[in-house]
């Protein structure tokens, strides 16, 4: 087991900012429960949790970035509670992230599943680019709306199944963490099998390699570094499927990467 996996936990809201409000039930004091229950979870896993917040006090999204991209973790998972304009109107849970191709997407797709198989409705995997906490944090962020604060039944079904709902999103996140470290170590000896890969840059000498691999994780990109006949290649991203790959060599473009995509 890699004991060297951190999360960083974000309880949406709080203070004066209740978030979502119906009945006098209120999203922040939701968000705290939830995180607490997914902060032991996880640390049940072997995984390392910080929070950007453990009482009722507020900080701007801005300021939660900064928590995240000073923790160290790995992942930046934040917890809130879905509503709509017609109280009633919606049901089930979805996961918001910056762009859905990459670890993020990866990350959000994981934990979706395994919501459903608690009994959630998953609603999918949504880009909200214009969030901050998916927009300013370094690593791969993941916003949760854990079901619809304006829905009794949603309400009943969060409160009766807390702790599966924690359990759940702990398993999508340890998930994604195995299959990231299995993609590792499969790179490491050479090549991803049956991945269409994509190539940033290949060096002669090992160490501007490394500094594009680490200027790529600094950015959230799920990047790694393969050896080959004496060269170095760095790619950001291993994927099944032609259309993410191409959805990711895109993004490196706007960026000012020269990208190549290749296939194992």
């Amino acid at each position: 087991m890699n004991e060297n996996r951190k999360v960083i936990i974000d309880a949406g809201h709080g203070g004066p900012e209740p978030g979502a409000v119906y009945n006098g039930r209120k999203e922040k004091n939701d968000t705290l429960r939830l995180a607490f229950d997914l902060g032991n979870a996880l640390e049940r896993r072997g995984i390392q949790v910080s929070y950007t917040r453990v009482e009722d006090v507020y900080d701007t999204p801005y300021e939660k970035a900064a928590m995240g991209n000073q923790s160290g973790a790995d992942f930046f998972v934040s917890i809130h509670r879905n509503a709509m304009p017609v109280p009633g109107t919606g049901s089930g849970i979805e996961n918001l992230v910056f762009s859905a191709s990459g670890t993020a997407g990866l990350l959000g797709k994981n934990i979706g599943r395994q919501l459903a198989a608690v009994g959630w409705t998953d609603l999918g995997v949504k880009e909200r680019p214009g969030l901050v906490v998916l927009r300013r944090t370094k690593m791969p962020a993941v916003l949760v709306e854990a079901g619809f604060l304006d829905n009794e039944k949603d309400n009943a079904f969060f409160d009766a199944n807390l702790a599966a709902t924690a359990d759940a999103i702990a398993d999508g996140i340890l998930e994604t963490f195995e299959e990231l470290e299995a993609r590792e170590d499969q790179a490491a000896s050479g090549e991803v099998p049956g991945f269409y890969m994509v190539q940033t840059g290949v060096f002669r000498l090992r160490s501007n390699a490394e500094a594009q691999l680490q200027e790529l994780k600094d950015q959230g990109f799920p990047a790694f570094m393969t050896v080959k006949d004496g060269l170095f290649y760095v790619r950001a991203g291993a994927f099944r499927e032609m259309d993410n790959a191409v959805q990711m060599e895109r993004r490196l473009r706007r960026l000012g990467y020269g990208t190549l995509i290749t296939r194992s």
